[in-house]
């Protein structure tokens, strides 16, 4: 198993198949043999290693979230009262369950967790921030910042 510790060793022809990946997750293994330049077996054997080694982690669908009403963005700084380990272990394991929640990253600076957090409208986001997110434990102070267009989000586009 890779992790952090032991990182897999990635030659140019895994990183094709990353890369390749990262743009169409649901290529045939012949199309992606083709794209990178090996044959058919060979590929099928890099991927399957790459899957067990845990360099991919799935494959997923990417969901057009205005399709949903659901392109109202908006990032939330999150200062705790609190950063000891288990504090920070009682807001993980509850910022988890807040399906809204898209992202949280535990960062660096002068407040502690930044969330993207998806709603409908901006409505709808005040009741998630004020109902849920304010209300998880540990919790300060947040300070919330809207997006107003999304040029470009991981999995593509």
């Amino acid at each position: 198993m890779a992790d952090r510790a032991n990182p897999v060793d990635l030659d140019e022809y895994d990183r094709k198949i990353l890369n390749v990946l990262r743009e169409d997750g649901r290529i045939t293994v012949t199309d992606l043999a083709e794209r990178i330049g090996l044959s058919k077996t060979p590929c099928q054997q890099r991927l399957k290693r790459l899957i067990e080694n845990r360099v991919i982690l799935g494959f997923t669908a990417r969901i057009d979230p205005a399709k949903l009403a659901l392109d109202h963005v908006a990032f939330t700084e999150v200062k705790l009262s609190d950063t000891r380990e288990k504090a920070l272990e009682e807001f993980n394991a509850a910022v988890r369950r807040i399906p809204e929640v898209e992202e949280c990253h535990m960062i660096a600076s002068s407040f502690d967790y930044l969330l993207k957090v998806r709603t409908a409208d901006i409505r709808k986001y005040r009741i998630v921030l004020g109902e849920r997110i304010s209300s998880l434990p540990h919790v300060a102070s947040t300070s919330t910042y809207i997006s107003m267009e999304t040029i470009r989000e991981s999995g593509g586009g």
